[in-house]
């Protein structure tokens, strides 16, 4: 599955939750995450998106890095099956 397919499904499944998920766009900082994952009752996380089988770059992943040592939830999704657990862990219904 393409990478923009995966997006579009994790943005559905967060409006679906009451949330948003806006693209994250960081000037300056590069590999940063794709998606801000934002759900009712302040639950935050940050989405790497990736097309099914690739991983992070190595800046990315040291990104991911100072993100989790800031307390924040990153994680990296490469099929529309993690979806569901993505929200179930940061808080929301999986439906």
């Amino acid at each position: 599955m393409r990478e923009r397919e995966i997006e579009r499904r994790l943005t559905a499944a967060v409006k679906q939750q009451g949330g948003m998920c806006p693209k994250f766009v960081s000037p300056g900082l590069d590999g940063m995450p794709d998606r801000l994952i934002l759900l009712p009752d302040g639950h935050a996380a940050f989405a790497e998106v990736k097309a099914k089988g690739k991983k992070p770059r190595a800046l990315q992943l040291r990104r991911h890095e100072q993100l989790r040592a800031l307390g924040f939830q990153v994680f990296v999704i490469d099929d529309k099956e993690q979806i569901p657990q993505v929200i179930q862990k940061m808080g929301g219904d999986a439906k």
